[in-house]
């Protein structure tokens, strides 16, 4: 993956095996953000999946790192089958930027590590959800994305 689009000091990387306790800890994050938890083996079975190497898995995992290597930011995507294209699409499942790290071009640089990646595996389009308050996001989702009038609908738990 190109770090062209990075801009310095970030650098992005594949999420590894040796990464659990900072990805748990950084997806954590994400998912209060989202008032959302999950049990532990939701945590170790996505966790598996993003670091699988055999290539089976189509989920991936990416971490956005500052000048020390430390990372800032995180996103994972996965690719499918689609009814209405004979090509795979890719869903940008996740994306996080720690608050300290906002403004700093990490999330765009995922977004765009996101677009290469699908670039790369012939997939054309690239789509993601966030909720209608994500503000700050959605400045930056607006510029790099097109907005679509579609509204998700979800099975109720019980």
């Amino acid at each position: 993956m190109s770090d062209t689009h990075v801009q310095p000091p970030l650098s992005l990387r594949p999420i590894t095996a040796r990464d659990c306790a900072v990805w748990e800890a950084m997806w954590g994050d994400y998912l209060a953000f989202y008032n959302t938890s999950l049990p532990p083996e939701t945590y170790a079975a996505t966790f598996a999946r993003l670091t699988d190497t055999s290539g089976v898995d189509l989920h991936r995992g990416i971490f956005a790192c500052d000048a020390d290597g430390t990372p800032v930011g995180l996103v994972h995507y996965l690719f499918h089958v689609h009814g209405w294209t004979p090509k795979q699409v890719c869903y940008l499942q996740d994306l996080w930027v720690t608050p300290q790290a906002r403004g700093k071009g990490a999330a765009r640089a995922l977004i765009q590590a996101v677009y290469d990646a699908a670039d790369a595996a012939d997939a054309p389009q690239v789509y993601w959800m966030t909720t209608k308050d994500n503000t700050q996001a959605r400045h930056l989702y607006d510029k790099v994305a097109t907005l679509t009038p579609f509204i998700k609908y979800a099975r109720p738990t019980t």
